[in-house]
């Protein structure tokens, strides 16, 4: 895939992964995904771990797009440190199952205490879909102000200016499409709990 201008191109990628849109994880997978593995695979030094940590990657880009800051660099460095955390992670984590396993009475304490279990992360997944969704269905005005006020970190101000409106607009936008995203969040819970 031929990028010729990275930023704009990683800002637009960015934005379309915040709004849910799986194209989008397909085109950084595409882009970026040859890099993961190889940045993890030098660290675990071994193919089957690489793999995983590139799909960790992947994962808690597509539940968390938000994280990535495009003022701190571009998204093709981004990945590469996280897969470098995750990887390292990993080994840090076979450490300690190695040593765990030399005394049984010890294998619990491997496991660390502040990774989610696989339950949680599941409904951490469900979560981010759900809001994904509703997201999707704002109105492209109300999407911008969300954008800038809870995933890029601007008050209500700075995002008016940004998007050149007056204040009190942004702050209406922003209003009216938190109340449609707990409605929606509140209608996609109570579907849940009766099916």
């Amino acid at each position: 895939m031929a990028r010729t201008d990275p930023t704009a191109s990683d800002a637009e990628l960015h934005r379309r992964l915040i709004y849910g849109d799986e194209t989008a994880l397909t085109e950084v997978y595409d882009a970026y995904g040859g890099l993961v593995r190889h940045v993890a695979a030098r660290v675990t030094r071994t193919t089957g771990a690489a793999d995983d940590v590139a799909q960790e990657v992947f994962a808690q880009l597509w539940a968390r797009p938000y994280a990535f800051d495009a003022r701190r660099g571009t998204l093709r460095t981004w990945l590469g440190m996280l897969a470098h955390r995750r990887a390292v992670d990993w080994v840090r984590s076979e450490a300690r199952h190695r040593k765990a396993g030399a005394a049984d009475d010890e294998v619990l304490h491997a496991i660390p205490a502040e990774e989610p279990g696989p339950d949680e992360r599941v409904v951490d997944r469900e979560r981010s879909l759900l809001l994904h969704s509703a997201l999707a269905q704002l109105p492209p005005p109300q999407r911008e102000v969300v954008h800038l006020a809870y995933f890029a970190g601007r008050t209500y101000r700075q995002a008016a200016q940004e998007l050149g409106i007056p204040e009190g607009t942004a702050k209406t936008r922003l209003r009216t499409a938190l109340h449609r995203l707990a409605e929606a969040l509140d209608d996609d819970t109570a579907k849940g709990a009766r099916a």
